[in-house]
């Protein structure tokens, strides 16, 4: 595969141009797909974490959306700002928990050694570990 501009030669040449455009459809086909199986990974990831007391679990989305929420019945015998407090402790583990599994699908799907991957995984990871 060749991933430079064919020379000038090449360039009159048009099976050599033709060979050019098809090895460039396909990388893009390639990268669109990966980009595609990220996507649909990324859509389906939930992440699940409790607080260290037992008083409460959350569920997020791998946007950081809190998708679900139990609590324990031991929220019953401690003061509202302990729930509040086991709440918010559940979700910051939520999240760095999805930080980490967005960044290995997306490595996983676009490889260790893409900007693109770099740039994604570095955006998901802020915008879910915002205000730690």
């Amino acid at each position: 595969m060749t991933s430079s501009f064919p020379d000038s030669e090449g360039l009159l040449d048009p099976d050599g141009a033709r060979a050019y455009l098809a090895d460039w459809k396909s990388r893009i086909d390639r990268k669109a797909a990966d980009t595609q199986a990220m996507s649909d990974r990324l859509g389906e990831l939930r992440v699940t974490a409790e607080d260290g007391n037992g008083i409460a679990e959350v569920t997020i989305d791998s946007g950081g959306v809190l998708v679900d929420l139990r609590l324990t019945d031991r929220t019953q015998r401690v003061a509202p700002e302990v729930v509040s407090r086991a709440v918010l402790g559940a979700l910051r583990e939520a999240r760095r928990k999805a930080a980490e599994q967005s960044r290995q699908i997306i490595t996983e799907t676009l490889g260790a050694d893409s900007p693109a991957a770099h740039a994604i995984a570095d955006r998901l990871d802020d915008q879910l570990r915002d205000g730690e």
